[in-house]
């Protein structure tokens, strides 16, 4: 008697096969795939990474995708403006030459009306520039870590003119410093060295965390941005909160999680062009007393590394890896990442057992 298989057993046959060969597929896609899950406080840098990642992956930004982003540029100018000259009240700094404050009111107008995202009128721009070469605005904009205010600030208020020209349209760095906040989870896909590379980016304020769990499940390494130079600033969403600390605080609560004991953790102390300038004015001690070292930008790189650091409690399993960055330098970027992807690839072979 034959020992032919019926048609349904064929069926379940081929159902099988076809099973083990999507099984092996997703073995190999999940071996050539890395997730890296970017976390850190608010402004530390996240975004700006993945933008470079654009850059130095793709074809960076067409000349489409630039002209994009001038309506973010004119609101980062004129929002920036406005928080100093808001700052001057809370500080008590008054105008060298009292008709700017009828220029503030122009200003003023114009965020009122919402319009800040619109190019800049010839009466707008005129006042934007009597107001930041105002000596009482430049006192008070030496004092921003007294109230809240962009890094980019002074780099778009120093170039008002080229902002305000008629046909501007955003260069690459003009780009790299627009300061939107992330909210909800953003993804970006690049291929490097034969591997799919996906950047989990979250936002990083205190309401956008509850939203970091979601994305913990098989992630190849952690990069934690850090801002060297918001040691003396407070929390945007609570002044009386020291970033810096917060960061700590942070990182203290990502690098020993129990979801996170086997997975390389990067910490990206960035920042460091501002943070070079800012030591020189504004010792470490005012916010850490504990610091002994000189008011110089290698010694305080080292005090804040190693404060970093000594929050690992399993030293013998799990090596934090550390770069000082400026996250606008794309040079800077594209070799930290070079040296980043050599140790997160010899940990995902050893892990995925190819090594």
């Amino acid at each position: 008697m034959g020992c032919a298989l019926s048609t349904a057993e064929k069926d379940a046959v081929q159902r099988s096969l076809d099973i083990d060969k999507n099984l092996a597929s997703e073995n190999v896609q999940r071996q050539n795939e890395i997730k890296l899950l970017l976390l850190g406080a608010g402004e530390s840098g996240k975004s700006t990474f993945v933008k470079q990642m654009k850059i130095i992956h793709e074809n960076g930004f067409s000349r489409d995708e630039c002209k994009q982003y001038k309506p973010v540029v004119y609101s980062n100018t004129i929002q920036s403006l406005a928080a100093v000259i808001k700052g001057m009240d809370l500080l008590g700094i008054t105008w060298a030459n009292p008709a700017r404050r009828d220029d503030a009111m122009l200003l003023f107008g114009v965020t009122a009306r919402h319009a800040d995202t619109e190019p800049f009128t010839p009466g707008l721009l005129a006042a934007m520039k009597r107001l930041w070469a105002d000596p009482g605005v430049q006192l008070c904009f030496k004092r921003s870590s007294e109230y809240q205010l962009n890094d980019s600030a002074k780099y778009y208020l120093d170039s008002l003119d080229r902002i305000g020209a008629r046909h501007y349209v955003p260069t690459i760095q003009d780009i790299l410093r627009t300061r939107v906040r992330s909210t909800g989870i953003v993804e970006y896909e690049f291929c490097f060295r034969g591997l799919n590379f996906r950047i989990v980016d979250v936002g990083g304020q205190r309401s956008e965390r509850k939203k970091w769990i979601h994305c913990f499940e098989d992630v190849t390494a952690i990069l934690f941005f850090v801002a060297l130079s918001a040691y003396d600033l407070g929390l945007r969403e609570d002044g009386v909160v020291n970033r810096m600390e917060e960061a700590l605080r942070l990182f203290n609560s990502i690098l020993n999680n129990k979801w996170f004991l086997d997975t390389s953790v990067i910490l990206f102390l960035n920042k460091k062009d501002l943070f070079e300038e800012k030591i020189r004015e504004k010792p470490l001690t005012e916010v850490f007393p504990d610091y002994k070292g000189q008011n110089t930008y290698q010694d305080g790189v080292n005090f804040l590394r190693d404060k970093f650091v000594r929050l690992n409690r399993n030293p013998g399993r799990k090596t934090v890896y550390t770069h000082v960055t400026c996250a606008t330098d794309t040079n800077n970027i594209q070799f930290v990442f070079e040296s980043v992807t050599d140790i997160i690839i010899s940990e995902h072979l050893r892990d995925t057992g190819l090594l």
